[in-house]
């Protein structure tokens, strides 16, 4: 089994910036495939981000393209999500997921084998 722990959530203030981290544990070499998702409250959860294993390829949405970067620490089996000028709809609990390998499409949820529990981030405006 694979357990994810993100951490890092919390209050920003819109245009300001956040680090969000996803530790894997166990068995983290079935877990070449790292991402993203985020889930407002009456909203379904959407795709936000994600990595290969060697993160030579990343994905993103369309809404957090050029504001937001994911990156990771293979040494470390963390993955990041750095959040710049975030803006109020960016609110949302942000999921980490994980997978054998990226799925196609990256953005579909059924893909992503693993999850973490969520950590809130709120943007004040």
């Amino acid at each position: 089994q694979v357990q994810l722990v993100e951490s890092g959530g919390g209050l920003v203030q819109a245009g300001g910036s956040l680090r969000l981290s996803c530790a894997a544990s166990g068995r983290t070499f079935i877990t070449y495939g790292r991402g993203w998702f985020r889930q407002a409250p009456g909203k379904e959860r959407e795709f936000v981000a994600a990595i290969s294993w060697s993160g030579s390829r990343t994905y993103y949405a369309d809404s957090v393209k050029g504001r937001f970067t994911i990156s990771k620490d293979n040494a470390n089996n963390t993955v990041y999500l750095q959040m710049n000028s975030p803006k109020p709809e960016d609110a949302a609990v942000y999921y980490c997921a994980a997978a054998q390998d990226l799925p196609a499409p990256v953005a579909v949820k059924s893909g992503w084998g693993y999850w973490g529990q969520g950590t809130q981030v709120t943007v004040s405006s």
